[in-house]
């Protein structure tokens, strides 16, 4: 018999969270306001400006010592 010694892992909770979206129609590409590098991003995917929004999410937190520096 085999008995785990593994914790549980504990889901993260949603949040409301700022998110760039692609503004193209047939991209699907966003990301995290806070893993972001610059101030308007470009899609990584196709190149497109992308658009400030918001989403519900896990919460996350970026450790990045670069995140730290410029928030």
């Amino acid at each position: 018999m085999y008995y785990s010694r593994k914790k549980p892992v504990e889901e993260a909770p949603d949040e409301l969270t700022s998110i760039w979206s692609c503004s193209s129609e047939d991209c699907k590409g966003w990301m995290r306001d806070n893993f972001t590098f610059s101030a308007a991003p470009v899609c990584v995917l196709c190149q497109s400006p992308m658009v400030k929004g918001e989403r519900m999410l896990a919460a996350v937190v970026n450790t990045s010592p670069i995140a730290m520096r410029t928030r």
